[in-house]
């Protein structure tokens, strides 16, 4: 058994739809002290992850010709911040790079052995044990995660939901230039690139709203590459 790691309470959810597959991951985590529920399609895992109060979610990539990272990314959109394994023979960087963007904790790919896989839910569960993060502060930034609220330094930002995840991503990020495209994708969900001005006109709302009496401006544009959150231009 698993030392001093071992969720009594809450049960892990494995979706996978290969029966002899979760049969021997479901007795490998149950030797090991785990209490396992078993989902065998995309349909099944999304019901059972609302009525479940699962430590962890185990899910292959492909089930039944369909790619569960729709189903990852409902339950984040959902705000479900329960921890996701993904298990797949999707074995490329690209694809790992999905995984995690979609939502996933970590990535293990197939073929693996049962005793990486117990250590990477140890792992993860361990992680999730910790206090979660409920404030981001970042220079003179402040977010309150949970009661959905922003300050500049003394000043309240009255942010729209948009906004808010907006800065979030810039400041889960600082320093670092983020393109247009990855904030088209992460915070818009948007599975193709459209031409569109949508990630600057928001970006300029951001900026109305966080710099004003001659502060500093937080949020620099970044020739022919996007953005970056540039909390040294407070100082």
């Amino acid at each position: 058994m698993s030392e001093g790691n071992v969720d009594e309470q809450r049960p892990l959810l494995l979706v996978e739809d290969e029966p002899a597959l979760a049969q021997e991951i479901g007795k490998e985590l149950e030797r090991l002290g785990y209490m396992v529920k078993v989902a065998t399609s995309e349909a099944a895992g999304l019901e059972a992850a609302r009525s479940t109060d699962a430590a962890l979610l185990i899910v292959d990539r492909m089930l039944a010709n369909t790619d569960s990272l729709s189903m990852i990314e409902t339950l984040r959109g959902e705000g479900n911040r329960t921890p996701v394994l993904f298990v797949s023979g999707l074995a490329t960087v690209d694809e790992r790079i999905r995984g995690l963007k979609a939502g996933g904790d970590d990535y293990l790919t197939k073929p693996f052995a049962m005793g990486e896989l117990a250590a990477r839910v140890e792992a993860l569960l361990r992680r999730s044990n910790d206090a979660p993060t409920v404030m981001l502060r970042v220079g003179p930034l402040e977010l309150d995660l949970i009661a959905r609220s922003a300050r500049r330094g003394e000043r309240t930002l009255d942010l729209l939901p948009t906004e808010f995840k907006l800065l979030e991503y810039l400041m889960r990020r600082p320093g670092q230039v983020v393109t247009r495209a990855m904030l088209l994708e992460d915070v818009w969900h948007y599975r193709f690139l459209p031409q569109t001005n949508l990630v600057d006109v928001h970006i300029g709302k951001l900026r109305r709203k966080m710099d004003m009496g001659g502060e500093p401006t937080l949020i620099r544009s970044v020739r022919r590459s996007g953005f970056r959150l540039d909390v040294d231009a407070d100082r």
